[in-house]
């Protein structure tokens, strides 16, 4: 199979090439949240996993267990450890993205020096992993979305994605396997084991906060009363739908394709409409991460 292709392969228009400049209030709004997700991140390491022995993943992974076994302040490795891949992404990444994960992870290391001599807020393990993996994943999760990162391990895995068929959630699935399965020498097995539950719940609170509670989802439908379809979705879900020209691979028959976003909510409803009016069509469902523009709002289902 080819590899996809690449930015460098591709002669894009000077429209395409030309970068969005952002206004005040985005560079604004950028650094506020790439702070507010970096300040969680940092309390959730000193107030519940660093006193735990639980670790996370990347670099701050290796940083914790760096500070446990030399005594240094994790902010140190934080930021040291973090340097050279900053300058790599600047290089081949681009600068907004460096200077934002620059400023996420000169806040993250500010922070656990601030607060590394407060009490953990629990001693039970399981509870530190628990709610130390939500804070852990909603600061991180913030600081994706506004742009920016705090681990060079991200680096690393889009490097790689350019370079082999590797995408980049499996390099960096791949990388943090041996990061917390080296939690299991550094601390002991079960702590590994506690290292895993924490990152796992912090995967999943970064999906939330990426992709919000209310997931978007995309719907093609191929139809024989496509017109019909499409109108009974407008009237009523309240969506808007896309009539799009197509033409059958096997028959050569001309199709019409109806295409829409909905919520996760709305899905089993339209479902039931499109099998009520044609249970034969075709129907995909897919999910969206993003969704901006047009006439979509997501809304309450009553």
């Amino acid at each position: 199979m080819t590899s996809p292709a690449r930015s460098s392969d591709i002669e894009l228009p000077q429209a395409v090439i030309r970068h969005h400049r952002m206004t005040p209030l985005e560079i604004t709004m950028r650094i506020v949240f790439i702070i507010v997700g970096a300040v969680l991140v940092g309390f959730a390491l000193e107030t519940f996993l660093i006193n735990n022995s639980i670790v996370d993943g990347g670099i701050t992974g290796i940083s914790i267990m760096s500070s446990y076994l030399s005594r240094i302040p994790i902010g140190v490795f934080l930021f040291l450890l973090n340097l050279p891949f900053l300058i790599i992404g600047y290089k081949t990444i681009g600068k907004t993205f460096a200077l934002s994960t620059l400023l996420g992870v000169t806040v993250l290391s500010i922070t656990t020096s601030v607060l590394h001599s407060w009490k953990p807020f629990t001693n039970e393990t399981f509870l530190a992993a628990v709610f130390g993996g939500i804070l852990l994943g909603v600061g991180t999760g913030i600081v994706i979305r506004a742009g920016g990162s705090l681990d060079g391990t991200e680096i690393v895995a889009i490097l790689v994605n350019k370079k082999t068929p590797f995408s980049v959630g499996e390099t960096v699935m791949f990388i943090n396997f041996f990061i917390l399965g080296s939690a299991g020498f550094v601390y002991s097995l079960n702590r590994a084991l506690y290292s895993l539950i924490a990152y796992y719940i912090a995967f999943k609170a970064i999906d939330l906060i990426i992709e919000g509670f209310d997931e978007s989802k995309s719907v093609w439908i191929i139809s024989d009363n496509s017109k019909e379809v499409g109108s009974t979705i407008v009237a009523r879900l309240g969506r808007g739908v896309t009539y799009l020209k197509g033409e059958g691979g096997y028959s050569g028959d001309d199709k019409t394709v109806i295409f829409c976003v909905i919520t996760r909510l709305e899905e089993a409803k339209l479902k039931s409409i499109v099998n009520e009016l044609d249970p034969g069509a075709f129907l995909a469902v897919g999910n969206i991460h993003d969704v901006k523009g047009g006439r979509f709002k997501k809304k309450d289902i009553h």
